[in-house]
């Protein structure tokens, strides 16, 4: 558990649907997983739930001001007042009013994120009372998705002078984040200031929600460290002498010689209906100690799931190693059809296979055969320049290291909280 409090500010959180507030749920769970202490405070909105934000682990402090909201009616009315060029009372004892509430809703955080209020116009007040309360001992972050001066269909409602130039220039003491290059120049340019002064993180992506990972799928991801795999392979057989393992396990080998991080998932158990394929594992695993891969070449046969052994993948998790993995590699002597390579094609995953008739009747054309006496490291080299070339998968590897949530979160995030 980290000493740091963080707390998270925007005008409305989930479950209203926008971006940012999205961003703001994700933030949330991050935060919490990576064990901050984390407060959300909005005008609109409900409190947090949904695992790990429950279940027994440090939920997230949901403080509700109302005037934070952007659709306030006192916002609003002041909102037309301000477009108009006026600042009217009311704009000061909003701002003060807030000043207080602020005040004791960021009692006792280290920093405060800001999404939007900094350089966004849809509540003045709000802006206006951040800025005073700049001289507090937590760090504000702000964390800039829109710029009310850039945009054209904004400027009629800003004008010269206070409060609308809080938004045009930059704070002293503020560390300002933006989603995007591009964005950061746009910034730069409107503050004047060096890019180093602004901060890029990036949204990202849950590959566990995209492909609707089920329990067994996050703990294999977790405990094999799966994302580090490079290539990560999958070979979904029962344990046989026709599925030619050890050839999958010198190519995996070759791999990692060559200098890449591979990972070779083995799905089946042992072949029910022959005893030899018992005698046929402990001859692959004897393989795996000589060539020094057993950490490269797992059979999910042997990982224990809940203190028993995992002897079959339910369908919904076998549809995500199809989804998860960079290429089937399937070197079987021979097959009666081979349904795996069909598979691979529903989920758009590379295919390595065998020359042998059962995978040229189905895949002949679409898919990278190799002899079954061709050297393994000849088919290492094919499999690596395949993927290297192949631009859908270099895109996927990209995702994977730069912007899955998670390693926004590690790269981005955390060093960010923790800048002095």
């Amino acid at each position: 558990m980290t000493d740091l409090r963080v707390a998270i500010l925007h005008y409305a959180g989930p479950p209203i649907i926008g971006g940012v507030e999205h961003t703001i749920a994700v933030h949330a769970r991050l935060l919490i997983e990576h064990g901050y202490s984390v407060s959300v405070i909005v005008g609109r909105g409900d409190p947090l739930s949904g695992p790990p934000l429950t279940g027994g682990r440090v939920g997230v402090d949901f403080v509700h001001i109302p005037e934070v909201d952007s659709r306030h009616p006192d916002v609003l009315a002041i909102g037309k007042a301000l477009a108009a060029g006026e600042v009217p009372a009311a704009f000061y004892d909003l701002r003060n009013r807030l000043v207080e509430q602020l005040s004791a809703a960021l009692l006792g955080s280290d920093v405060c994120i800001a999404h939007n209020v900094l350089t966004l116009h849809k509540n003045l007040p709000l802006t206006a009372a951040l800025h005073v309360l700049t001289r507090q001992d937590w760090r504000l972050i702000g964390w800039c998705h829109d710029f009310a001066w850039t945009r054209p269909q904004y400027r009629p409602a800003l004008h010269d002078g206070y409060p609308w130039n809080l938004l045009s220039h930059p704070w002293p003491n503020v560390r300002y984040v933006v989603d995007s290059e591009a964005q950061r120049t746009e910034l730069t340019r409107l503050f004047a200031v060096n890019e180093d002064q602004i901060t890029v993180v990036p949204p990202g992506v849950d590959p566990a929600g995209f492909d609707q990972w089920t329990e067994t799928t996050r703990r294999l991801v977790t405990e094999l460290d799966l994302w580090a795999a490079s290539p990560l392979l999958l070979l979904p057989a029962r344990i046989t002498r026709r599925k030619n393992i050890e050839l999958a396990i010198r190519i995996t080998a070759a791999l990692k010689q060559a200098g890449r991080w591979p990972k070779l998932l083995v799905t089946g158990p042992p072949g029910p209906h022959n005893p030899e394929n018992v005698a046929y594992l402990e001859a692959l695993r004897a393989l795996r100690r000589e060539l020094d891969v057993e950490e490269a070449v797992v059979f999910l046969y042997e990982v224990e799931a809940n203190g028993r052994s995992s002897r079959q993948l339910d369908d919904v998790t076998m549809a995500n190693l199809f989804h998860l993995a960079d290429a089937l590699l399937f070197p079987s002597t021979a097959e009666g059809f081979g349904i795996p390579v069909l598979e691979a094609g529903l989920a758009r995953l590379p295919v390595f296979c065998s020359d042998i008739p059962p995978f040229r009747e189905t895949a002949d054309g679409v898919a990278e055969f190799f002899g079954l006496d061709e050297p393994p490291e000849a088919i290492a080299q094919r499999l690596m320049a395949t993927l290297d070339a192949d631009r859908a998968s270099r895109l996927r590897r990209r995702v994977l290291d730069r912007f899955t949530w998670e390693a926004v979160f590690t790269q981005c995030i955390e060093p960010l909280l923790r800048a002095p």
